[in-house]
């Protein structure tokens, strides 16, 4: 007999931004300015460094499991019932950057978490924007 469960899903958004890749990374890893775009934290690019995100709803433990600097980054995501990761990539195009961002490990029962997660990404990558467009 074999498992008819489905396979989780993952969020996945795609952006090309004119800016070079270590711009957009120093937005991604440095924790003042990751809670301008996302939350407010106590983050550091290593590796096995546990750290925890925080907004007025609530928390989000995570821990970072990759770090590649200028070009992946990778953290899980544990809040609510939810264990996923959340992966980064930043890959050099001719006229910037072109940044990947995938959420993944949503199992079918967690419907209201993938709707959150369509729906929050997006304004985050916004803000990430932002950012990343006033930094020298």
């Amino acid at each position: 007999m074999t498992d008819a469960s489905p396979a989780p899903r993952s969020v996945i958004i795609e952006r090309d931004l004119p800016h070079p890749a270590e711009k957009i990374w120093r937005a991604l890893t440095q924790d003042h300015l990751i809670a301008e775009w996302l939350m407010q934290n106590d983050f550091a690019p290593v590796v096995g460094h546990r750290f925890t995100l925080r907004a007025d709803w609530g928390a989000v433990d995570c821990e970072v499991v990759a770090v590649e600097p200028n070009r992946t980054l990778s953290y899980t995501w544990a809040a609510y019932g939810l264990g996923s990761v959340v992966t980064w990539t930043l890959t050099p195009t001719g006229s910037g950057t072109h940044l990947g961002l995938e959420q993944s490990g949503f199992r079918p029962d967690q419907q209201q978490a993938y709707q959150g997660a369509m729906a929050g990404w997006p304004r985050f990558l916004a803000a990430l924007e932002q950012v990343v467009a006033g930094l020298e």
